[in-house]
């Protein structure tokens, strides 16, 4: 048996009736849970003998609004998603655990007890994303702006944004105004005096 498929049936076994569906592609398993389980699910990952995933790499939130319009199937699953990448150091194992969400805004658990490290994780996926961590201590803005208005890894955001800042003198703060910026296609010129010189 090989260790990907040794590792998928630790996890079976570890999540039992919590895990969805689970998945083996280009050399990593990914697991499907639901979102009202997915702080249970993770708390047995990490304290599971044979698993022992005592490390979250990361946490992304994922946008799949447009995902539908580039497959030949039907896409039947919610808007959000929340991609957790653990490792077990004793074991030598990596995974991933994936849950799909609804609502506005989508909120799920936090994981903060099970993994410290999720804190700015969670931070960074709210401020992006959109979703928030019921139970995190100190949910708020972490790359914009605490001013800023939307979330700019959504599908849906303007590429230009709603607002821009700037220091006011006058003021002696930063002011928010409308953006000013108008759109443009970027068209590439060719300068005809410096073609002539490389003929």
């Amino acid at each position: 048996m090989s260790r990907l498929k040794k590792l998928k049936k630790s996890v079976k076994a570890c999540l039992g009736d919590l895990r969805l569906d689970s998945k083996l592609a280009f050399d990593e398993l990914t697991v499907e849970v639901a979102p009202e389980n997915i702080k249970a699910a993770l708390t047995a990952l990490r304290d599971f003998e044979d698993t022992r995933f005592d490390q979250l790499i990361d946490l992304c939130g994922v946008d799949y609004s447009e995902y539908t319009a580039h497959l030949e199937w039907d896409w039947d699953k919610p808007r959000y998603a929340v991609v957790y990448n653990l490792q077990s150091v004793a074991l030598n194992w990596r995974m991933r655990v994936k849950t799909f969400l609804d609502g506005e805004p989508p909120l799920l658990d936090s994981v903060i007890d099970v993994w410290p490290a999720a804190n700015w994780f969670e931070r960074e996926a709210f401020d992006v994303m959109g979703i928030a961590f019921a139970g995190h201590p100190d949910l708020r803005r972490i790359l914009t702006d605490y001013g800023f208005i939307g979330h700019p890894f959504r599908k849906d955001f303007p590429l230009s944004g709603h607002v821009e800042m700037r220091y006011d003198e006058e003021k002696r703060r930063v002011v928010y105004e409308p953006v000013t910026v108008e759109p443009r296609i970027l068209v590439p010129r060719i300068n005809r005096e410096i073609a002539k010189q490389g003929e």
